[in-house]
């Protein structure tokens, strides 16, 4: 396993799959991995580039995977998918998402620190209050119309 230059992990809530590429581009491992066991896993691993999905979880696991030494690159989900060889599963998608990151030209989505992620949070929550208001605005409004008072 030393010869690994490229690990493609496919995120999940419980089981990850993780797909090991050695430099000329041969499976070098599948391997499937609990949650609870994934840094373990990677702190044994040489030090090589680890590509990910860009979604909810993945810029957790990036920063956590450059803590110990790992190159991390987010890849958008739109230009993963054509990339998957085969029915889509975990293991076929950890193996699109080592293809598409070893790919030159790819454009890869910069790791939010965690300050970045809590603004983007309360801009999200601050929207969806607004959203929910208006909406509860409006459904009161139309239902005193039905009683002839109008707001």
């Amino acid at each position: 396993m030393s010869e690994v230059s490229m690990i493609g992990l496919d995120l999940a809530k419980n089981t990850f799959q993780a797909h090991g590429e050695k430099a000329d581009g041969l499976v070098a491992f599948r391997k499937k991995l609990r949650r609870d066991k994934v840094m373990a896993f990677f702190a044994s691993q040489p030090r090589c580039t680890v590509a990910m999905e860009a979604c909810a979880s993945a810029h957790f696991w990036a920063r956590s995977l450059q803590e110990i030494g790992h190159e991390v690159r987010l890849v958008p989900p739109r230009y993963v998918k054509p990339f998957v060889k085969r029915q889509k599963n975990d293991a076929a998608d950890a193996e699109a998402i080592a293809e598409a990151a070893s790919r030159p030209t790819m454009h890869f989505v910069a790791i939010k620190s965690e300050a970045k992620q809590a603004q983007g949070m309360a801009f999200k929550t601050r929207d969806l209050m607004v959203r929910q208001r208006t909406q509860m605005i409006n459904a009161l409004r139309g239902n005193m119309a039905e009683f002839g008072v109008i707001a």
